[in-house]
């Protein structure tokens, strides 16, 4: 059963860091249903807001690969209502 859920990411010295964070979220294409970024240029970081809707592994694959990027914090929020 599919679920929503959003994945929230911190990047620290973004323009280390935002070329494998692209990629990474860019392989999970079908997963993604709308993204926001903030740039916080002053304090040298970005935040990104991800919704996804899909399996509950294909969810932590995607938070999981991402949490291992360097510099990058990252959390998620999963419903508890499974979609058909």
């Amino acid at each position: 059963m599919k679920r929503v859920a959003v994945i929230s990411a911190i990047l620290e010295k973004p323009e280390d860091t935002q070329i494998i964070f692209n990629k990474t979220v860019a392989s999970y294409k079908h997963l993604i249903r709308g993204r926001m970024g903030l740039p916080l240029v002053d304090e040298d970081l970005s935040v990104i807001c991800i919704t996804v809707v899909g399996e509950l592994n294909e969810i932590n694959s995607l938070t999981g690969k991402l949490g291992k990027l360097p510099n990058i914090q990252v959390k998620t929020s999963i419903s508890r209502k499974e979609l058909l």
